[in-house]
């Protein structure tokens, strides 16, 4: 198996690289966020790869980094996610906006992606959501509270202080966030005007 090439970029295609190694040109597809920071044709590139292996094709994709293809990998458990779907959420997030927005469950934030619908989305996030906090660079709080939220756990106040948030125009991120924060400061048994009080202090900082 290919896992990684080194060699100078021969040409472009629309959603693949030629790079030529030692005189043999590796046809390559990779998101378009990989290919934006690729050089110019010419100059030397290092890909790492995933190779597939298919009874009349052999396929190679191309990540910058180990992490972005680790994530190509996770993304295709997802069930209706192949190789396309995965490459498409690649070139909308770079991999620790897409930790970040799995581990917040962001679901908004993933269905961005041109061709995957919010019901796509949410199993991204939902199937996902173990493997996210480990690539992800948010408070292990904030995290635990999206979660809370997500599956109806969270206190009364927390979550209708953070509905209030988003209500306001603040994506779900920020809000639970700002109200991580805020029952913080305020301890347990605070009343939802308060959260929200001290939430939108926090998101005027």
């Amino acid at each position: 198996m290919i896992g990684k090439l080194k060699g100078l970029i021969d040409s472009y295609g629309e959603d693949f690289v030629i790079l030529d190694v030692g005189g043999v040109g590796y046809q390559v597809h990779c998101s378009s966020r990989t290919l934006q920071h690729l050089p110019s044709p010419g100059e030397a590139a290092v890909l790492s790869i995933e190779t597939y292996v298919r009874e009349d094709q052999i396929k190679l994709f191309g990540f910058r980094t180990d992490q972005e293809r680790e994530w190509f990998r996770l993304l295709q458990t997802v069930q209706g996610v192949g190789a396309k779907v995965a490459l498409a959420v690649l070139g909308t997030l770079s991999p620790a906006d897409l930790a970040n927005a799995i581990a917040l469950r962001d679901k908004a934030a993933v269905a961005r992606t041109p061709g995957v619908g919010p019901k796509v989305a949410e199993r991204i996030v939902t199937e996902l959501k173990d493997k996210a906090p480990a690539f992800a660079n948010v408070d292990p709080a904030i995290v635990h509270l999206a979660g809370a939220v997500d599956d109806q756990r969270a206190p009364r106040p927390v979550a209708d202080a953070i509905s209030a948030l988003i209500n306001l125009g603040y994506g779900q991120p920020q809000a639970a966030a700002a109200i991580a924060s805020a029952s913080r400061s305020a301890g347990e048994g605070a009343e939802t005007a308060q959260l929200i009080r001290l939430g939108l202090k926090e998101l005027a900082k």
